[in-house]
């Protein structure tokens, strides 16, 4: 930028507890990007997966169940008593129920972190972490209120008071097309193998979650993935030993390459500025759903399809295509995320 006169700012922000503490969500909160009024934001993820241009991840939010009963003894009077521990074994039964009517992607986690103090006695507190995951913060929405109701059905059927307790909430990442059509063109012209959006688009979704989510309803966002070879994934001593290989160091250097050449093309493109803005509040106002759901029924149905049936839905497309070999069903969620049935 020095040496070739190029307007604009670019700020390299550390952001710490990615997933763990939402270091960007407190930076958002901060003004840290507003501040400097921020236009787009460019960000890069290693992985054991193929690289990809349109990454997606899903909407989280983690949360402490909590049962508050009367304690009692459980062989000479457990009449007297109330099980806060039963409340919470019929609300994670109850989870595991309501498993088979979720959408694919939607997640539903938790173990019990107290789970009473003595064999011997009706419990009179219980408690668990628990975490639900969907393909976007509006499906997340609706998993959430029922998961809620599993565990106030704990209360109701034991008499238990309940208590939930938000721990850390992340939105699901929208890639911006525009500016990911540039990395992917650079990632490919310094050896990546990144397919068409159409592929990309499916490559690039993973049922994992971070904060740069949050960052992407905020402004355009970029998060490309790139892959180190590694038996284990992220977060494992693993794949730590395989980040420090060259080969790995290469990986990465190709990653920050297509991220400086994105952001200096936004910088010196008004064009491209403008379309990734122009995306971006489109996304916002949910208006993108027809137009991704054509762009990705191209690539899937082959002329040989002799039926497709569609099922439009509040909350999803269903697309049934008997003829396909290996694919069942292709669902768009809120025209965010492409979701298949192997």
């Amino acid at each position: 930028m020095t040496k070739f006169s190029l307007p604009g700012k670019i700020i390299l922000y550390g952001t710490p507890a990615e997933e763990g503490g939402g270091g960007k969500i407190k930076l958002l909160e901060a003004g840290a990007y507003s501040d400097h009024k921020v236009d787009i934001n460019l960000i890069s993820h290693p992985g054991k997966v193929a690289d990809c241009a349109l990454m997606s991840t899903n909407a989280y939010v983690s949360f402490k169940v909590e049962y508050f009963g009367k304690e009692a003894h459980a062989a000479a009077a457990p009449w007297e008593g109330i099980n806060a521990l039963d409340a919470l074994i019929t609300a994670y039964n109850a989870l595991s129920v309501l498993r088979q009517q979720t959408m694919p992607g939607d997640i539903i986690q938790g173990h019990i972190t107290d789970g009473g103090a003595a064999p011997n006695i009706i419990h009179a507190y219980a408690a668990g972490i628990f975490v639900t995951r969907a393909l976007s913060k509006q499906r997340l929405k609706v998993l959430r209120k029922k998961v809620n109701k599993c565990f106030e059905a704990g209360a109701e059927a034991t008499g238990a008071k309940l208590k939930i307790t938000e721990i850390m909430g992340y939105d699901d990442h929208v890639p911006n097309r525009a500016l990911c059509k540039v990395s992917r063109q650079v990632m490919n012209a310094l050896g990546s193998d990144i397919p068409s959006p159409e592929m990309d688009i499916i490559r690039g979704a993973t049922q994992a979650s971070t904060d740069q989510g949050n960052i992407s309803y905020a402004m355009p966002s970029v998060s490309l993935g790139f892959k180190i070879d590694s038996v284990e994934g992220p977060h494992n001593p693993g794949f730590a030993a395989a980040a420090r290989t060259k080969e790995a160091h290469i990986a990465a250097l190709r990653a920050g390459k297509a991220l400086a050449v994105t952001g200096l093309e936004a910088l010196t493109d008004e064009k491209l500025l403008k379309a990734a803005k122009e995306e971006f509040k489109n996304m916002l106002k949910g208006s993108e759903m027809e137009q991704l759901w054509t762009c990705t029924f191209s690539f899937f149905i082959r002329p040989s399809a002799s039926r497709i049936e569609t099922e439009k839905s509040s909350e999803a497309f269903i697309v049934h295509c008997p003829s396909l070999d290996s694919i069942d069903t292709i669902r768009w969620d809120f025209g965010r995320r492409l979701v298949t049935k192997w």
